[in-house]
C-alpha cells in the first residue's frame, strides 16, 4: 500500500483481467489442440460450416494478413519473443493500472491472445488459424480464437478510452 492507503500494485480489477487472460489462453489452446490433433483439419481441406464461414487450416508464419512472414526459426522465435514481451508489458499495466472492469477484461483478452499465438509460434513454427469468413466472393483473413480476443481487447480499450474521455469532459463542463 502507498502512504495514502491506496493499492499501488494489483489493482481492484487485476484478478478479473488475469482470469480473462487465463480463460482466453485455455480456450485458444484447447481449440487448436482439438482442431489439429482430434479433428485433424489439416487433412480435411476446407470444411463449410455456413454460407459465410468455413473451417480451414492455415499456418500463418507472419503477423496479420501474413505480413512479415518468417520462414526461418529465428524469425518465429523473434515474433514469439515480441508476443511474450507484449504480454509482460500488458500484465504490468494490468497490475499497476487503475482502469475499471471493461479495461481489465480488455487487457486480459490481449494478454491471453498474445500468449496463445506466441505458443503457436514456438510449438508449430507459425500461428494456427482456422476460421475463414467470406461473403459475395470476398474472403477476409483466416483467424483463430486468440485473434478474436485481441481484436475484442482493442475494441474494448477504445470504447473504454472514449467513454472515459466523454465522462471526464461532461464532469468538467
Amino acid at each position: 500500500m502507498s502512504q495514502t492507503g491506496q493499492r499501488w500494485f494489483w489493482g481492484a480489477w487485476s484478478r478479473l483481467g488475469l482470469s480473462i487472460a487465463l480463460g482466453t489462453l485455455v480456450a485458444d489452446q484447447a481449440h487448436k489442440w482439438w482442431m489439429l490433433d482430434i479433428y485433424r483439419i489439416q487433412d480435411r481441406g476446407r470444411v463449410t460450416i455456413t454460407p459465410f464461414l468455413d473451417l480451414v487450416f492455415v499456418l500463418n508464419q507472419g503477423i496479420s494478413y501474413g505480413l512479415f512472414a518468417q520462414q526461418e526459426d529465428l524469425g518465429q522465435w523473434l515474433l514469439a519473443g515480441f508476443a511474450g514481451l507484449a504480454a509482460i508489458a500488458l500484465a504490468w499495466w494490468l497490475a499497476v493500472g487503475t482502469g475499471g472492469w471493461i479495461w481489465a477484461v480488455s487487457v486480459g483478452l490481449l494478454i491471453g491472445g498474445a500468449i496463445g499465438n506466441g505458443i503457436d509460434r514456438v510449438r508449430l513454427g507459425g500461428v494456427a488459424d482456422f476460421f475463414s469468413m467470406h461473403a459475395f466472393g470476398f474472403y477476409w483473413y483466416v483467424f483463430n480464437i486468440a485473434d478474436v480476443a485481441i481484436v475484442a481487447g482493442v475494441v474494448g480499450l477504445l470504447y473504454d478510452s472514449f467513454a472515459s474521455s466523454r465522462n471526464g469532459a461532461s464532469n468538467t463542463a
